[in-house]
């Protein structure tokens, strides 16, 4: 299984392992931890605003009016820009997209929860799944009508988004669809947690239960044992009477029916019985299919995290929490890695050449594996760091300095004042 990009400590966490691996000065640490901190959450507001101005034009939970009423040609340049932002923000999130071969192999699997689903992918004009933290888990499951119990491996997805939309209105009305439970040509955003591999498709918005063939092998045998039963021993008589008027009326038999009260009241009895039989087994039908539904409802209530535009709030925060934990790893080693350079420290300076050692930095690859080594042999924790991205925000507000393939760290009394000075400049006038 690979490795995720997903730092599962809080960002409190780390910048406390931070503190520690620096081991002094910590005062000015904390106060460069805040402003950083609160610089890449200023980033990340922008992009949140951005991200809710163009999701307004067909989000199908707003409550507010446009001044001007937006044409087509807008909309999509907005869908589109959206589009984009919204893969940014869940790759920042350390978000994976689900490929299209294992959606297709999700769909091929059986349900864990025993439902059958089916999907009508031609209602959706786009469909993109993105998933965090696979983990393979354990389950017991009953089979044989409970009376069996079994362990049943499968692949979970700590973190699942959705982002789907429709096709237009004219699209359903060439369908004949006219009971719709969503907006034609809207776009919905769901976030959900934990759910296995094999029931994705119960995140789609139209998802409708099926029989599965054992259930309808069980439905039709018990209506097959109990229709013969009735047919017997309820519908004898009844049926010997229709059978003695279709002869006649069809000249196979001389002697006339007589219909007597008698006769009457054991056809109306049998025809009673026998419509109780079919109102039984069509009853028994539609509650075997109501209890999948509320097999499936449950299991989405208790894995729902957020809907549409409340998604992005959920995102933006994984996504601010991601950027500050990669951030403030990077710097630290690198700023670790500044000193034992000054100092000397043989145990730092081994996973180094020499010339990294010189120049007092690190290349890429060797600041990741040291993290993600530390990460391993210090919290037992598999991670797949996300170096070049923690290096490119870094480099980008100055805190970091590139000299060919390797980086160092400024000082850390030059990086507070740098940041410092960037909310000192941050609103001049133009």
């Amino acid at each position: 299984m690979p490795l995720e990009r997903f730092i599962p400590f809080r960002k409190r966490d780390v910048a406390t392992l931070c503190e520690n691996l620096l081991a002094r000065d910590t005062t000015n640490f904390r106060i460069f931890s805040t402003l950083l901190v609160n610089r890449i959450h200023y980033q990340y507001h922008e992009q949140l605003e951005a991200l809710k101005n163009s999701y307004s034009y067909f989000d199908p939970n707003k409550d507010t009016r446009e001044l001007q009423p937006a044409d087509e040609r807008l909309r999509k340049q907005n869908q589109k820009a959206f589009s984009k932002g919204f893969a940014s923000l869940l790759d920042a999130a350390n978000f994976e997209k689900v490929t299209d071969e294992d959606l297709a192999a999700a769909l091929s699997e059986e349900s864990l929860f025993k439902v059958r689903l089916a999907v009508c992918f031609d209602d959706f004009d786009d469909v993109v799944f993105y998933r965090r933290g696979e983990s393979v888990k354990t389950e017991t499951v009953r089979t044989f009508f409970g009376l069996r119990k079994k362990e049943v491996s499968f692949t979970n997805y700590d973190k699942v988004a959705v982002y789907i939309t429709f096709k237009d209105e004219a699209y359903f009305k060439e369908k004949g669809q006219k009971v719709l439970t969503f907006k034609p040509g809207s776009t919905i955003v769901k976030l959900f947690q934990n759910v296995p591999k094999a029931d994705l498709e119960m995140l789609f918005p139209n998802s409708e239960v099926k029989m599965r063939p054992l259930d309808k092998l069980i439905i039709s045998a018990s209506a097959a044992i109990g229709g013969t039963v009735v047919l017997v021993t309820k519908l004898g008589a009844s049926l010997l009477l229709v059978a003695s008027f279709i002869a006649f009326w069809l000249g196979f038999k001389d002697d006339e029916v007589e219909l007597t009260k008698q006769s009457l009241i054991t056809f109306g009895i049998g025809m009673g019985v026998f419509g109780s039989f079919i109102f039984k087994e069509w009853t028994k039908f539609k509650n075997r299919k109501i209890r999948f539904m509320k097999a499936l409802s449950d299991n989405l209530y208790f894995k729902n995290l957020d809907n549409n535009a409340g998604v992005f709030h959920t995102l933006i925060d994984a996504a601010e929490e991601e950027d500050c934990k990669e951030a403030l790893l990077a710097y630290t080693f690198l700023l670790k890695c500044r000193e034992v350079s000054v100092e000397g420290g043989a145990a730092f300076c081994a996973v180094r050449a020499e010339r990294e050692i010189a120049a007092g930095g690190m290349t890429l690859a060797t600041l990741d594996s040291a993290i993600e080594t530390y990460f391993l042999e210090e919290h037992n924790c598999a991670l797949d760091f996300d170096v070049t991205d923690a290096i490119d925000k870094l480099v980008a507000m100055d805190l970091v300095e590139q000299n060919g393939d390797i980086f160092a760290a400024r000082a850390l009394n030059d990086a507070v004042k740098i940041l410092d000075d960037y909310w000192d400049n941050i609103y001049q006038p133009v």
